[in-house]
């Protein structure tokens, strides 16, 4: 028994942002940011869309693909939710039209992928869902100083997703081996302080104001993340391989999570993948964390490159700090362009 992809779709806000916009109000150029991070444009958010309108979108498109209007359960993975409390994923479900099923949200950020294809495999391997939409969702440019040059640039918004089915292990589209982990002792690398229990709590009920402005967005220390994003993508991916009994030569694609350009060619480059077969987007969306990967697999496979019957090795690394790897046989599937 497995969890087979059998749909799949993105969607990216309108609104676009190129690295000479950013230019313009930021200490920065356009090569300054390609040059450290592969970007030349990202969407953003505007007109009121947030986290859930993406996920709405790009689910209708994975039911479309796949061919069916309910399934089970919904699972979205986001970083960037609608509010604290409640979930999104309840009112994602509803919107589609999928009435009272399951629906719960996960946050894994980066990771967030491959840990909710992980989970989402488990609800069909305990028998509790047959059929699973599962989405990476994210307007994660709110969440990010628009002021800081450092992060700034890197971050995109959208939504990638996939409708899972109850299948067997040796067809195509079934998920491989997994391999996840993290390392919580390094969590304050990426973090966004405030907006938490921990923050409110030390506030002693004295209300926001005693927060520092810039607690409330993103706070990255980019050269030891690139460090542990090499060194436990590196290690995750081949541990992935050797459960799957899988040598790197028999990799189509090495779908890396898009998070910064140099980290995804050093992790291939360590691999040994030859760089023709590391698929690579991030030049147009930047870093959309869970909807990274999914945006990815749309991508490719809606313009041909991507083909029924090749292997390909997922690969993520976020905040937490967190990773996974994941290996796949592509389905015969269509995908939609996300426009």
């Amino acid at each position: 028994m497995a969890a087979v992809l059998m749909g799949i779709g993105g969607f990216l806000p309108p609104k676009a942002v190129t690295n000479d916009d950013l230019a313009r109000t930021l200490d920065t150029t356009d090569d300054w940011i390609r040059t450290r991070t592969g970007i030349r444009e990202r969407r953003v958010v505007a007109d009121g869309l947030s986290t859930g309108d993406l996920a709405v979108e790009a689910g209708a498109r994975a039911l479309r693909s796949a061919g069916v209007s309910a399934v089970d359960a919904v699972v979205v993975a986001t970083t960037s939710p609608e509010r604290l409390c409640p979930a999104v994923a309840p009112e994602v479900a509803s919107r589609l039209g999928l009435d009272t099923v399951a629906a719960f949200d996960l946050t894994s950020a980066c990771s967030g992928f491959l840990y909710g294809l992980a989970t989402a495999g488990g609800l069909i391997a305990s028998g509790t869902a047959d059929t699973v939409l599962f989405i990476g969702a994210e307007a994660f440019t709110t969440l990010v100083n628009q002021r800081d040059r450092t992060t700034a640039p890197i971050f995109g918004d959208g939504a990638g997703a996939v409708v899972l089915r109850r299948g067997e292990a040796d067809e195509p589209g079934a998920l491989g081996p997994f391999d996840l982990g993290s390392d919580g002792a390094l969590a304050d690398l990426l973090a966004i302080p405030a907006g938490g229990a921990r923050q409110r709590s030390a506030d002693s009920g004295l209300g926001h104001g005693t927060v520092p402005a810039d607690d409330w967005y993103l706070r990255m220390q980019g050269r030891p993340l690139y460090t542990q994003a090499v060194e436990r993508m590196t290690q995750s991916a081949r541990t992935a391989l050797k459960r799957a009994a899988w040598a790197v030569a028999d990799v189509h694609w090495f779908a890396g999570h898009q998070a910064n350009i140099r980290i995804v060619q050093a992790v291939a480059e360590e691999m040994g993948v030859p760089d023709e077969r590391v698929a690579v987007n991030i030049d147009q969306v930047g870093n959309t964390l869970a909807a990274s990967v999914p945006l990815l697999l749309n991508d490719y496979a809606a313009r041909g490159d991507l083909r029924a019957g090749q292997r390909v090795l997922l690969s993520a690394f976020g905040a937490g700090l967190s990773w996974g790897s994941a290996t796949l046989v592509w389905p015969d599937i269509k995908a939609e362009p996300v426009g």
